[in-house]
């Protein structure tokens, strides 16, 4: 904050503390008090600019054009620039770009991805396109523009969701009024086809092809809902305690969250066999469960990467004899986690896998034919039945019987007179009538 001060002889001078935070002063005798509090204003303007790197607002750089040059040289000689022209304004491709190189505190994985979003926007709008001209109706342009790309209803979702993330940090900054994007949405729509469960029948086809590596990792996605590969490399055998029957699992995709680093689960009976052969096959002072240099080859500068796992586990997909699906390695977790709930309740569930009920309960748990066959009792195929009704008789096939052919017990049986309808419409009675009833 500046402040006005004035001395015995009727001399006023502002005093403000600049962005480098040394105390500067402006004398402003001569001029007339109105004058002096304006400065003080746009004085205060000018140096809030400074030191956050933010564009000067429209009405100060009005009053920096208009100045009287003695005053403008006095701003000047206190580190305050006040040229003729209002400051440059900020562009989207400078923008963005310093936006992400900003942003320490997230991972290098995360800003791989935000890159595709950045790219989507400059070819779209232009590297050199000023933010403030991007208005609700561009913004809805650009989500037309992502639909023709043909990308994913997620996808899309996804990166409006970045945008409006970088339109957002626009406007605290200063460098727009309004974020463009603020009602500009798409409806993440998880499609079937791009689910899969994985039933332990396929795993052990799967498990009879694989060597005791793969066989390990693809344990440790199925049966311990580890991601893979970040959570599945980074497994130590420090990590299995054996006597408590527990894992702690390091998670590098939520370590940055507080108490996200890492989280423990049982040492599920399905995957105990599978790691005690890995353990009698570890070499002498193995640290991380996987043997091999995977680990090395995933964990990249730029984040986690498949290193080859995905092309790999493909061809053993093909060779158990089944069919690749999509999202390989994400499908055994999901059918983990849709096995589990069926036992357990859902949040020690989702603990257990780190997420939460409701990410588990869109993106994971999957319907399955088990739960079917638990629906109709497990008899559906012993009391199969055909598709389709065998044609009906003709109506001319199904003449009504005759009053002299009715057999009497049918009568005596009933105890009331039989209506039979034929074709016709017409009305027969096995033994006399009534009269209507009342």
């Amino acid at each position: 904050m500046a402040s006005i001060s004035t001395d015995k002889k009727g001399r006023q001078r502002l005093h403000f503390t600049g962005a480098d935070r040394k105390r500067r002063t402006i004398y402003l005798t001569g001029f007339p008090e109105r004058v002096v509090q304006e400065v003080k204003h746009h004085v205060e303007h000018l140096v809030y600019a400074q030191a956050k790197g933010y564009p000067v607002d429209a009405a100060t750089a009005r009053w920096c054009d208009e100045l009287l040059e003695a005053l403008a040289e006095k701003l000047t000689g206190v580190g305050l620039a006040v040229g003729s022209k209002r400051p440059s304004e900020a562009t989207l491709g400078p923008f963005l770009d310093d936006y992400v190189k900003l942003r320490i505190d997230v991972k290098p994985a995360t800003k791989e991805v935000w890159s595709q979003v950045v790219r989507n926007l400059k070819d779209h709008f232009g590297h050199d396109r000023p933010l403030s001209s991007i208005t609700e109706g561009d913004a809805e342009n650009f989500k037309m523009f992502l639909v023709g790309e043909k990308l994913a209803p997620t996808t899309i979702h996804k990166r409006l969701q970045f945008a409006r993330m970088f339109f957002r940090a626009a406007k605290k900054r200063k460098r727009i009024q309004d974020n463009p994007f603020a009602e500009v949405t798409a409806k993440a729509v998880m499609r079937d086809d791009r689910q899969r469960f994985i039933s332990p029948e396929e795993v052990d086809r799967l498990l009879a092809v694989c060597n005791p590596t793969w066989k390990t990792i693809v344990g440790l996605a199925r049966y311990g809902g580890l991601r893979c590969p970040s959570e599945v490399l980074s497994l130590r055998w420090e990590d299995v305690n054996w006597d408590t029957g527990r894992i702690v699992v390091q998670s590098p995709k939520t370590e940055h969250h507080p108490g996200k680093a890492s989280r423990t689960i049982p040492l599920f009976a399905e995957l105990r066999p599978i790691l005690d052969e890995a353990w009698e096959l570890a070499p002498k002072g193995a640290v991380y469960v996987v043997a091999g240099d995977h680990r090395e080859k995933a964990n990249t500068p730029g984040g986690w990467r498949n290193c080859n796992l995905r092309t790999h586990f493909e061809r053993l997909v093909r060779r158990a004899g089944l069919t690749p699906w999509p999202r390989l390695f994400h499908a055994l977790r999901a059918s983990r986690e849709t096995e589990l709930v069926k036992e357990h309740p859902i949040h020690v569930v989702t603990t257990w896998l780190g997420n939460t009920p409701r990410v588990a309960m869109k993106h994971y748990l999957q319907v399955t034919d088990a739960d079917f066959e638990k629906a109709t009792g497990g008899n559906a195929k012993s009391n199969a039945r055909p598709r389709q009704k065998a044609p009906s008789q003709s109506n001319a096939e199904k003449s009504p019987p005759s009053q002299e052919s009715c057999p009497a017990t049918t009568c005596d049986v009933l105890r009331s007179p039989a209506i039979i309808i034929s074709g016709e419409d017409r009305i027969r009675t096995c033994g006399p009538r009534e009269g209507p009833r009342v």
